[in-house]
């Protein structure tokens, strides 16, 4: 696999990016156009350099890899144009796929492998892009002082009875931002933005910090309760300083709203490039994301949930248990996303 970093590929000046874009078409001179492909991802887990050169070992196609932070990668496509190496790209988040979507960077694929293993709500309607992995966004809690069973929705946690008790991440966060989305879609904006003034009502503090740092703060015991994404949660389990694993045992998983429609999921996922130069590879590619060896390597090498039914977890993500999911389409999670914006501006969120 041949990889430039966002460092260099987007660090560098814009010239030198273009030229270091356009080499990345020559990197092994006399390969047909279908035996390489260029791939633009915000996705920085190590544990998926192996998964890319599992695929170049199955097919032969090189993967030249470009990684960036999503928006960067955004805009540095819509600079390139008509020229634009990129064959794919993947990020995480329904809400930043749809930004891309909107900038008209993804062109429908016709496949029937995709759109049989990948469930409607977790694909674009038109095909242009397609869930790979699942993250769940659910409640953790301080297991010395929470019983799970007070738990129950997301919308319970805006009830006085856990004022000053809660943290959460900033509402420039797109993991929220696309939770208060699917919220909306749900409920409407009047509801929503309640909510949102009750979820500020019971900040245990300022948001400050990732996910992991509002698990961290709810086993120290500064609050009862967290928002966090499921596969942060074993990386503590797996961690060898016995202080990362202590946080682990202290923290309990509670699945909201499962007597209803279920808990929020959303997607790392990706399309097709419309000026992809090496679109044949690049369709293998992203069926080759949905195979079983693909999928079981997301599920054991990131925590997190893989796509297709059937796919065995982690075991420690198994440990969780099983949980009914909402299934809300997730293109709702970026056609909403200006008005969630609005609304946990307007009711303080920071």
């Amino acid at each position: 696999m041949s990889k430039f970093t966002r460092r260099f590929f987007l660090g560098t000046g814009a010239a030198t990016a273009a030229v270091a874009a356009s080499q990345l078409v020559k990197t092994k001179p006399g390969l047909a156009q279908t035996e390489q492909i260029n791939l633009y991802s915000s996705r920085h887990y190590n544990t998926d350099d192996q998964l890319y050169d599992i695929f170049t070992n199955q097919t032969g196609i090189q993967v030249n890899l470009i990684e960036g932070k999503a928006d960067e990668l955004i805009e540095r496509i819509k600079s390139e144009g008509a020229n634009s190496p990129a064959d794919i790209l993947i990020t995480v988040d329904a809400g930043r796929l749809w930004r891309a979507e909107q900038e008209e960077i993804f062109a429908p694929v016709s496949s029937q492998v995709l759109t049989e293993k990948i469930p409607a709500n977790l694909r674009h309607p038109n095909n242009l892009w397609f869930g790979f992995t699942k993250r769940a966004r659910v409640i953790m809690y301080n297991k010395n002082t929470v019983d799970p069973a007070q738990l129950s929705t997301y919308e319970n946690l805006a009830d006085p009875q856990w004022k000053n008790q809660l943290v959460i991440r900033s509402s420039s966060n797109i993991y929220n931002q696309s939770l208060v989305a699917g919220l909306i879609e749900v409920h409407g904006e009047q509801t929503v933005e309640e909510w949102c003034r009750g979820i500020v009502d019971n900040f245990a503090r300022p948001p400050e910090g990732n996910d992991r740092a509002q698990i961290e703060a709810a086993a120290a015991g500064l609050a009862d309760l967290a928002v966090a994404n499921t596969y942060y949660l074993p990386r503590y389990a797996k961690d060898t300083d016995p202080a990362k694993q202590a946080i682990f045992e202290q923290i309990g998983v509670f699945f909201p709203n499962q007597d209803e429609r279920g808990t929020h999921v959303n997607i790392s996922g990706g399309g097709l490039v419309k000026s992809a130069p090496n679109r044949e590879g690049a369709i293998a590619f992203l069926e080759y994301l949905v195979s079983p060896a693909a999928q079981t390597f997301f599920a054991q090498g990131n925590d997190e949930y893989p796509i297709v039914a059937g796919t065995p977890v982690d075991p420690i993500v198994g440990s969780f248990g099983t949980f009914k999911e909402d299934a809300t389409n997730v293109v709702a999670y970026g056609a909403n996303n200006a008005l969630a914006v609005q609304i946990m501006d307007r009711a303080g969120w920071k």
